[in-house]
């Protein structure tokens, strides 16, 4: 296992982790247990998974992302959250990070994306373990990350995604934790798994 350099957490009311309580884990080449229904047994602690609705008509389509104070992100304070969108190039991963502060809800609205999660909490009943889930237009799914767990996404088919995220604290990069794509240890196969 490897250890992480120590980070300092702000001093807040709120309740964060420190560099202390997180361990890189090795864990068994592969994807993980895949999430096919929001409440499957085998999500990471603190993971939850929520479905979105759809409104197509003769237009396209609507989709509501978040209220304040209600939904996945209803705990997050509303004088630090953040919303912001990125667009990723089709085949593309963006991956590892993870934050000792900042949880993170994830709502992709355009396109697809494979997720990669990793429980890197020492403490955590799922400590080590690694989910993988495929959300998007075809599974309009939204997902909260706590802190401690790794996140990153490989943009899957032919176009590109827009992946809107809102996230419990504003962007401070000294909470920007990076772990390589293609870490031996998290040992993640971003290969094409369903031939």
């Amino acid at each position: 296992m490897l250890t992480v350099s120590p980070l300092t957490p702000r001093t807040t009311a709120q309740q964060f982790l420190s560099s202390a309580d997180i361990e890189i884990p090795n864990c068994e080449v592969g994807i993980g247990s895949v999430i096919t229904t929001p409440d499957s047994r085998h999500l990471l602690e603190g993971v939850r998974v929520e479905p979105l609705p759809l409104w197509p008509d003769d237009r396209g389509h609507f989709m509501e992302v978040q209220r304040i104070g209600q939904g996945l992100a209803s705990h997050f304070d509303a004088a630090t959250t953040q919303f912001s969108a990125t667009v990723t190039y089709a085949g593309v991963v963006k991956a590892f990070h993870y934050h000792l502060r900042q949880s993170d809800c994830w709502t992709v609205v355009k396109g697809m994306l494979q997720v990669a999660l990793a429980d890197l909490r020492k403490e955590s009943p799922t400590f080590g373990r690694l989910n993988t889930l495929y959300l998007g237009e075809s599974r309009p799914w939204q997902v909260l990350i706590p802190p401690g767990v790794a996140h990153g996404y490989k943009v899957i088919g032919s176009d590109s995604a827009v992946l809107v995220y809102v996230t419990s604290q504003f962007y401070d990069q000294s909470d920007e934790c990076r772990i390589p794509f293609d870490d031996k240890h998290l040992a993640y196969d971003w290969r094409t798994q369903f031939k």
